[in-house]
């Protein structure tokens, strides 16, 4: 009898490089709900998911629609952004009687000061307990747009044609970029309330 060998294929998603399982498995482990963070260039979506026998329930999910439902008005890729969606999260979540959760970022690689830490200083903000370490968390500057507005009034000084293409979608959105600062502390009140 001659026996055949089978080879084993992993598992689809690890092939296809979009799970780490030992990871996933790490975090499971915690007993406690995930936060994820998901980025794209336009884009930060806040999910709380808890593991079930049957699959993940998603308890809390923010992106930036829900941003501008509450009358963002900027971009919504930026560090700025990613920390309002992040405090929407965690207000969100305490409504659903979370309040604590591990940081799930997938296979992003861990950037200091990156718009996954931004959100997660969002949350962090609104009450939710998360493990980190602080020296990742963005300043209170980038989160504020501070460095935004710094760049544009220096840019519509120094070369009007370049501000005007590069800010475009924010004077197209009535939102000078050198008043940044105070729509997100508006937006932030608005969210905090």
């Amino acid at each position: 009898m001659v026996r055949r060998q089978v080879k084993r294929l992993p598992h689809r998603r690890r092939r296809e490089q979009k799970t780490d399982y030992k990871l996933r498995l790490r975090l499971l482990k915690s007993g406690k709900s995930r936060l994820v963070i998901r980025r794209s260039s336009n884009n930060v979506t806040c999910q709380i998911i808890s593991y079930s026998d049957k699959g993940d329930n998603i308890i809390v999910s923010v992106n930036s629609v829900h941003l501008r439902k509450k009358g963002w008005k900027g971009h919504c890729g930026n560090v700025t952004a990613a920390y309002l969606i992040g405090l929407l999260c965690g207000k969100d979540a305490k409504k659903h009687k979370v309040s604590e959760a591990v940081l799930d970022i997938g296979l992003h690689i861990s950037t200091k000061g990156s718009r996954i830490y931004a959100a997660l200083k969002g949350v962090l903000d609104s009450g939710l307990k998360i493990p980190h370490s602080a020296e990742i968390l963005p300043p209170e500057e980038r989160i504020s747009g501070k460095h935004i507005a710094d760049y544009a009034e220096k840019l519509k000084k120094s070369n009007s044609a370049h501000y005007n293409k590069l800010f475009s979608a924010y004077l197209k959105n009535k939102l000078p970029p050198e008043t940044l600062p105070k729509h997100f502390a508006e937006i932030k009140k608005k969210i905090t309330i």
